[in-house]
């Protein structure tokens, strides 16, 4: 069987993109030949896997930028697609027996009714919810935004919910009503249990609940040794106590919290004088959301007095933003490191100076960040909401392989006190459970079995029968209003 992956973006960012590239090298271990469409993707900023040759990557430039005057993001991601899908359609449809479709939506019908091919969505979080508002399980807590914002919204968010689940039409054949269903991804899959419910309570038209299939990660690649000659390696490399946070440079993953709890801490005397804080992720320069990010963890660290140093990895293309004030000392109170290797990641996760993983974003859809560091044997302190509270176990004591903590920056410098002060012993039982929940729940093999079953579900359901006759009134009803239109015009 051939499986077809259709990416909105391929970059060196912790998050859905990781996903699919674990997931394609996963299906192709257990036998499956694997495809990846991607509109974007920089052989000197992309994961491993997907520049050597392990995987058949297919880069589909498009003819639409990323924004207009960093605006308009969501419309010309829909575009991308759409060119992507185009190019699909009339190239290598044939060639491929299902899709698997995440993020974005908008391809589904398309590859379904004018493709004849099965697909199955994987959705890490309805894109409506993040556009809106800060996003809390029951509630949300909307943005103040303009009417002209909304407006923009509307189809935006009526698209996304009519291509992922099912659209309803009315269709009046010889003047007898009747509605038709036009069912669009075959299989709906969610990243967590929490996803699975926003979904249902947020789209309508979804009548079944998505199944869950928890991101797995290639554990070998986080157990390999490292070469701790490698100058990207040495630059980030530290003896110090180190709290370390891995995420993109962006507003909604809450890095200001480690800054202000790490600020909290400092000073207690139970803890030592000289550690340190790393915060390392995706940094694009062209993205405003990430220059905004990174400017205000500037200026928090300037607040509380602070030593910073920004620095890079030797592979990456991004140039690192100059701030006068910042210390070219070795050995500064927090190190932003942008856009990171492979080996620095492991470097820092596996360093015995590596006292705890702090993984800040509230109400995130799953969470990969927490996982890495209980792969690594690291006490990891996470928000208590979304997708973390499915993949850490707090409670009982005896069975904890991490802390979940309301994001106050005040309990959580307690709770970074009480990892200090755990015994050797404590130390090492916590390493273990870690190790083997990560081992249990999040291998690669387990994610790859787990999409395995609902791959060949699709396939089994045969080639897609169009209703033709439907789809057909509808689209001259539609021809005929816009000429109607233009006439009286």
């Amino acid at each position: 069987m051939e499986d077809q992956g259709v990416t909105r973006e391929l970059t060196v960012t912790w998050g859905a993109e990781r996903l699919v590239v674990d997931a394609a090298l996963g299906l192709q271990a257990v036998g499956h030949a694997v495809d990846v469409y991607t509109s974007r993707h920089d052989e000197k900023h992309c994961f491993d896997g997907t520049q050597d040759g392990t995987l058949r990557v297919h880069h589909v430039v498009p003819s639409f930028p990323r924004s207009w005057r960093g605006k308009f993001h969501i419309l010309f991601a829909h575009a991308r697609q759409l060119h992507l899908t185009k190019f699909l359609l009339s190239s290598c449809i044939d060639e491929h027996d299902v899709f698997f479709v995440d993020q974005l939506s908008t391809c589904i019908p398309l590859l379904r009714l004018l493709g004849g091919k099965r697909v199955v969505f994987y959705c890490h979080f309805p894109d409506k919810l993040l556009a809106n508002g800060a996003f809390v399980e029951g509630k949300m807590q909307k943005r103040n935004v303009g009417i002209m914002k909304r407006i923009y919204r509307y189809p935006m968010d009526w698209l996304e919910e009519m291509t992922t689940s099912t659209l309803k039409l009315l269709f009046l054949p010889s003047g007898r009503a009747h509605d038709i269903h036009i069912r669009q991804a075959d299989v709906i899959l969610a990243n967590s249990k929490f996803t699975a419910r926003v979904m249902m309570a947020h789209f309508s038209s979804l009548k079944t609940t998505p199944k869950v299939v928890y991101p797995g990660i290639n554990i070998h690649a986080y157990e390999a040794s490292v070469d701790m000659t490698d100058l990207d390696i040495v630059q980030v490399a530290s003896p110090r106590p180190t709290l370390l946070s891995l995420n993109r440079f962006e507003m909604k993953k809450n890095a200001a919290l480690a800054v202000e709890a790490f600020s909290c801490l400092r000073g207690r005397p139970t803890v030592p004088n000289r550690m340190r804080l790393v915060l390392a992720g995706g940094y694009d320069p062209r993205l405003e959301d990430n220059i905004r990010t990174l400017n205000n963890l500037i200026d928090l660290a300037r607040m509380h007095n602070l030593t910073f140093k920004l620095i890079t990895s030797s592979k990456s293309s991004a140039r690192v933003p100059s701030f006068p004030d910042a210390t070219s000392h070795t050995e500064p109170d927090i190190l932003f490191l942008l856009n990171f290797t492979t080996g620095q990641r492991s470097a820092l996760l596996q360093a015995r100076s590596t006292v705890a993983l702090l993984y800040t974003p509230a109400n995130e859809h799953f969470g990969i960040g927490a996982v890495e560091g209980m792969i690594c044997g690291l006490p990891v302190l996470a928000c208590d909401s979304g997708g973390p509270t499915e993949s850490i176990v707090d409670t009982p004591s005896s069975e904890r392989t991490g802390w979940l903590r309301s994001p106050d920056p005040g309990i959580w410098a307690s709770v970074l006190e009480e990892i200090f002060q755990l015994s050797e012993v404590e130390g090492a039982a916590l390493v273990c459970r870690c190790k083997d929940r990560a081992r249990s729940m999040f291998e690669m093999e387990e994610m790859a079995e787990a999409m395995d079953v609902p791959l060949r579900e699709a396939v089994d359901m045969g080639a897609v029968r169009a209703p033709v006759k439907e789809i057909g009134f509808v689209l001259a009803f539609v021809f005929g209003l816009i000429l109607a239109i233009l006439f009286r015009v």
